[in-house]
């Protein structure tokens, strides 16, 4: 299958019906693992992130030289604005299974505070950092875009990601 809309094309073949993560992770590895930059042009774009909805985009952190690791392609809901960027949760730094959990209770926005999965996955994102423009994921596609395989690590694998993300929580 081509990658061309493949969030869109896994949501459709679950006919509107709730499906498990585990359909989901199957039916992902069925049409194949998409490419990053398909991903960002296959849908709704702009420069600035979209509040209240998953982003995709490429980053290129200030002060990758002092971090342990980082993501270069970010699955964030922004939380904040800054005149120089913004705070958002990168659901990346967190295990698929911990991932899911997150994202089911990320509803109730005035709760965020008292969910513990979220303190490893806080990011400050830099304006200028951006590489791209910003994917908007709507609501019909957070659960496939929260399973896609593109994360993005540097320094570390995807494991040791978890494991200290696991340790924070």
């Amino acid at each position: 299958m081509a990658q061309s809309k493949f969030i869109q094309s896994v949501v459709k073949a679950a006919k509107g019906r709730p499906k498990s993560t585990e359909w989901y992770r199957d039916k992902i590895a069925e049409f194949g693992k998409p490419g990053a930059m398909d991903l960002i042009r296959d849908g709704k774009r702009d420069n600035n992130p979209f509040y209240g909805r998953l982003n995709m985009f490429f980053y290129d952190p200030k002060y990758k030289k002092t971090l342990p690791y980082y993501d270069t392609f970010p699955l964030v809901l922004p939380l904040e604005k800054y005149p120089d960027g913004f705070l958002g949760i990168n659901l990346h730094y967190l295990p698929m299974k911990l991932r899911i959990n997150l994202l089911d209770r990320l509803v109730d926005y005035s709760k965020l505070k008292n969910i513990g999965l979220i303190k490893p996955t806080l990011k400050r994102y830099l304006a200028g950092r951006v590489k791209t423009q910003f994917r908007r994921i709507d609501a019909d596609e957070f659960t496939v875009a929260a399973l896609l395989p593109v994360a993005r690590f540097k320094k570390a694998s995807a494991s040791e990601v978890y494991k200290d993300s696991r340790a924070m929580i």
